[in-house]
């Protein structure tokens, strides 16, 4: 498939037919067995993406943020990071806390209803989901100024979408890393839909384009190609190690899903549309190269299915196990001291819960 097709994708190593091509500022090497891992890590993410909309469809799930034709772009980006960095996802980065090694029952539990956050952020330097737009960018950069206080190697990376740009919490995070020239590097995974508002809806510009007017570089990568997002990363994670400041890269992408589970894309995107946008599918275009350059065969193809239905077995029975949290727990990690407010709240449960005593079982 012509990629011209489909808009300036950007930056590319891989193209859609699965060929391997250079650029001049981008370059890449990896090992085969890095490159087998890109493509474990995205097969895996999308067979945990496709158990979480069952369950829900199932009522298991209260809700699911779908990562479909996604993968590409967060585990390229997440891979680029050292292990001492962090990550600040939005609601649908499962590729991501997948890569920095949130086990899966972890990411569905919120939505199951039995926590409030999900994981030890530290635990995995990888920040809780965040379902309010454009927060956790803010987040990200806070992050940023204040390892740089610290005087540390680190970065920050914050993901949001590209209906986020459209949000002051985005807009007012820019304006900090460039002023304090904080380590951060903004992941806007462009995937074409704010829910049913298409990109040109939301800009004139391409959004990349949008970091020069802060002040700090923005740079457009195919999101669909692993490779390319992965070594875009890596540059902008350079960049700011080295006291260089934020960089803004657009993964150009596309939303192969409903933006939840509550949502209906047949309403207002053509079915033509999605197809064109199949044919770009990240996990088969790496695994085209891969299968040509000789780096996997039959064996680890089917090894790796193995693995997915295991996973599968894995997220299936692990969700539908999951205890129901103990009340008064919602109250435990709310302030790091006690707080009056918060005490009255839970002596106002306790006695809620009290009046369901029966002869004495609750």
């Amino acid at each position: 498939m012509d990629d011209s097709g489909l808009g300036a994708a950007g930056v590319q190593l891989l193209t859609a037919q699965g060929e391997r091509v250079e650029h001049p500022d981008f370059s890449l090497s990896l090992t085969n067995d890095e490159c087998r891992g890109l493509l474990r890590d995205m097969t895996l993410v999308r067979r945990l993406d496709f158990e979480a909309t069952a369950l829900q469809r199932q009522g298991e799930l209260g809700l699911w943020a779908s990562c479909l034709g996604q993968e590409a772009a967060q585990v390229g980006s997440a891979r680029a990071m050292a292990a001492s960095d962090y990550a600040f996802p939005t609601y649908r980065e499962h590729g991501v806390s997948w890569v920095r090694g949130v086990p899966p029952l972890d990411m569905l539990a919120m939505l199951r209803g039995v926590t409030n956050g999900g994981w030890d952020p530290n635990r995995y330097r990888c920040a809780p989901s965040t379902i309010v737009i454009g927060n956790q960018v803010l987040h990200a950069v806070g992050y940023a100024m204040g390892i740089q206080l610290d005087g540390s190697q680190d970065a920050a990376v914050g993901y949001f979408g590209d209906g986020a740009t459209a949000q002051g919490d985005v807009n007012e995070a820019f304006v900090f890393a460039a002023v304090f020239n904080a380590p951060v590097v903004f992941l806007c995974q462009n995937n074409q839909w704010a829910i049913s508002q298409p990109t040109d809806r939301q800009t004139r510009t391409p959004l990349f384009e949008r970091a020069a007017g802060f002040g700090f570089p923005g740079i457009r990568v195919d999101g669909n190609d692993v490779l390319a997002v992965m070594a875009v990363t890596r540059s902008a994670l350079e960049r700011a190690r080295a006291g260089d400041g934020p960089t803004l890269i657009e993964a150009y992408t596309y939303r192969m899903a409903a933006h939840t589970t509550s949502d209906d894309p047949t309403r207002y995107r053509e079915a033509a549309e999605l197809e064109a946008w199949r044919q770009r599918d990240p996990i088969e275009r790496l695994k085209i190269y891969l299968t040509s350059e000789g780096i996997v065969d039959d064996v680890f193809r089917e090894e790796l299915e193995q693995e997915a239905e295991e996973l599968g077995e894995l997220i299936r029975a692990g969700v539908r196990s999951m205890p129901d949290p103990e009340p008064r727990a919602m109250f435990d990690h709310i302030y790091a001291e006690r707080h009056p407010e918060i005490d009255e709240q839970r002596d106002e449960l306790d006695a809620y819960l009290e009046s369901f005593v029966e002869e004495g079982v609750r």
